[in-house]
């Protein structure tokens, strides 16, 4: 039975909310030890609670049953190994263990094993970028509890990633033709514009994009400490964005803004900036940017060791040449010392052969 909070609260009792939005109740008698209640507010068993933490009764912690999945899970996210993931990863897995949790936190590990997996994956099937990030998530927490030996194997070896559609090329590279249409539709000046070329001219992907502001910026120079990977990546500020910047009313710690002046997060940046690509009559995306500007670069002559420098990526990672898959070919090939003459004087002998 939920009882109606009493009016007004009793004393000693603390309302809280959690980084993750979650409501918590505490009950702190002076500067004493805060102790927390476990039942949820207003049910008996949650004054029961505040009565004996009152009384200084020890209040019976409450947490996920020794050998369940959702202790796995509250052991993993507290590890080392879960300290070094990027930022981004940590939030998106953790969305994903709360969902696992919500139908299977209760179920011992015993249960999980290969079978259970692939079936886990095939439910998400319709979104194979989704099932496959269940998938990573399931791989980082057993790989996790095997070195552990919370579990005896590793339920997730051997079972394959979907494949989705254009994965072979990953998101869409802006051609020269979008790229043109876009800049038609926003002119200097426009926040649209800013974004756009804040992309194009760093490569900086959308999370480190939102976050981009002057405090990175030194004699023409920017730096900033990347979101995915936590390098450090530094470049020039190329002539077109320092025109675009100087040309648009922005933010101090963040170029990009909202029509409020405040800061994007790099989701509603996204959603934002993926309306205003549609706006333009364009199917591009803010990662699809940063694909053209890699692709830019190596057309002018960028090595691989100077794109890994340029958009931060390992070394021997050879990220590099997936991201210039879309270079123009027959303009490398033009430039490759392979041809007895001059271009010129090789297309008047076809005309002679006419």
């Amino acid at each position: 039975m939920t009882l109606d909070m009493p009016r007004p609260r009793p004393p000693h009792l603390v309302r809280e909310k959690t980084r993750h939005g979650r409501v918590v109740w505490y009950v702190r008698q002076g500067q004493g030890k805060r102790v927390r209640m476990n039942e949820p507010y207003g049910t008996e068993a949650f004054w029961r609670d505040y009565r004996w933490a009152l009384e200084g009764t020890p209040v019976e912690p409450k947490g996920p049953v020794t050998g369940s999945l959702s202790w796995l899970i509250a052991r993993y996210v507290v590890s080392a190994e879960w300290s070094d993931l990027g930022a981004a990863t940590r939030k998106q897995r953790h969305t994903i263990y709360r969902a696992i949790e919500e139908t299977a936190g209760t179920e011992s590990l015993t249960i999980f094993d290969r079978r259970a997996i692939l079936a886990g994956r095939d439910r998400r099937r319709e979104k194979p970028h989704a099932a496959n990030d269940f998938l990573k998530a399931m791989r980082g927490l057993f790989g996790w509890a095997t070195d552990r030996e919370y579990v005896k194997t590793n339920p997730t070896i051997g079972v394959k990633l979907l494949t989705g559609e254009n994965d072979a090329i990953g998101f869409h590279s802006w051609t020269e033709e979008e790229l043109e249409r876009f800049e038609a539709q926003w002119p200097l000046g426009t926040r649209q514009r800013l974004a756009f070329d804040l992309l194009l001219y760093t490569g900086l992907r959308r999370g480190d994009a939102v976050k981009l502001g002057r405090q990175h910026v030194r004699n023409g120079e920017l730096s900033i400490r990347t979101e995915k990977t936590g390098a450090v990546v530094t470049r020039p500020i190329l002539p077109p964005l320092a025109e675009s910047i100087a040309a648009t009313p922005t933010g101090d710690l963040a170029f990009i803004v909202s029509e409020h002046g405040r800061p994007f997060t790099k989701e509603s940046f996204g959603n934002w900036f993926g309306k205003m690509c549609r706006d333009a009559g364009v199917p591009g995306s803010a990662h699809g940017l940063r694909k053209a500007g890699a692709r830019r670069a190596a057309e002018a002559g960028a090595t691989e060791a100077q794109l890994n420098a340029l958009y931060g990526w390992t070394p021997g990672s050879r990220e590099s040449a997936v991201y210039t898959r879309t270079v123009n070919n027959a303009h490398l090939a033009r430039q490759a010392p392979i041809y007895p003459a001059p271009v010129a004087q090789v297309r008047d002998v076809f005309q002679k052969i006419k």
